[in-house]
């Protein structure tokens, strides 16, 4: 950091159906994170903990800009669940009930969805090879990786493997030797589904840069296109990770989420955590 805080740093403490997120309200000043910060940050022992960390900012044509950190540092175009957090923020805050969030995935559209939910459009999913991205030219659909699973870009890559049992998948087992393989040059999101019926699925995630999750808005809508595109279930499906339950929608205009949201308290990074040790 360039000048560490006098009074310390305050941040929210946010989750998403115990996805859970570290939010830096940055508008007053500038951005005060680095990828350090975030990893020491991070540590669920020594920090806060968090599987993403949000810095919001001002921006002149969106009602805020977003910026995404996981765990271990490194940035991340698309936060779902952290985009619907902040959202909720915003919309409780200023009283606006549609909001624009600028991304590095673009302006997401966010609104109240009544009953204490909050919907975020995460934008049109990228299906080609060279969007998501993939190390060569393949066919999205079908993946030469055993188990065939389908490649899907929310902004940031995603592997979707489908399974009879969702539980029985050892997620600490087979999400590192995914996230890091060879055919995702950017490494990718990892998600195991099992097919509930047409309008529902059982899914368990692992997050790039964070491990095993109990919910993620991007990969909910990865997987919800991967299980359409292979005709397993309409394109309107709930979605019932580890944390509760979210409804995706992939419409003409981008893939939908409405989820609910906690804000669940605020605090101040003391200068002495700023500091370092």
């Amino acid at each position: 950091m360039d000048q560490i805080p006098p009074l310390g740093l305050p941040f929210m403490k946010m989750h998403g159906l115990g996805n859970d997120f570290v939010v830096i309200d940055a508008r007053a000043g500038r951005n005060p994170v680095t990828a350090a910060l975030a990893r020491a940050l991070g540590d669920r022992h020594c920090g806060v903990g968090f599987d993403q960390l949000a810095v919001i900012e001002t921006d002149p044509q969106a009602d805020a800009r977003l910026t995404f950190y996981n765990a271990d540092g490194s940035l991340s175009a698309a936060c779902g669940n952290a985009t619907r957090c902040i959202a909720r923020h915003l919309i409780d805050t200023t009283g606006k009930t549609h909001l624009r969030l600028r991304t590095e995935r673009g302006i997401l559209l966010a609104e109240e969805a009544g009953g204490g939910l909050t919907r975020v459009n995460m934008g049109a999913p990228m299906l080609r090879w060279d969007e998501i991205p993939l190390s060569a030219v393949m066919e999205t659909l079908h993946l030469p990786i055993a188990g065939d699973p389908v490649a899907t870009g929310m902004g940031n890559p995603h592997c979707t493997f489908f399974v009879a049992d969702a539980e029985a998948v050892d997620l600490a087992a087979r999400g590192p030797e995914i996230e890091h393989h060879p055919l995702f040059p950017a490494r990718t999101n990892v998600e195991f589904v099992q097919v509930l019926g047409r309008d529902s699925i059982r899914l368990r995630i692992w997050e790039r840069g964070t491990g095993v999750t109990l919910a993620s808005g991007s990969c909910s809508c990865a997987a919800a296109v991967a299980a359409a595109r292979r005709g397993l279930t309409d394109r309107r499906v709930t979605v019932h990770v580890d944390g509760g339950v979210l409804e995706i929608d992939w419409r003409e205009d981008g893939v939908w989420m409405t989820g609910p949201t906690a804000h669940v308290f605020d605090g101040v990074l003391t200068p002495a955590f700023l500091a370092g040790p």
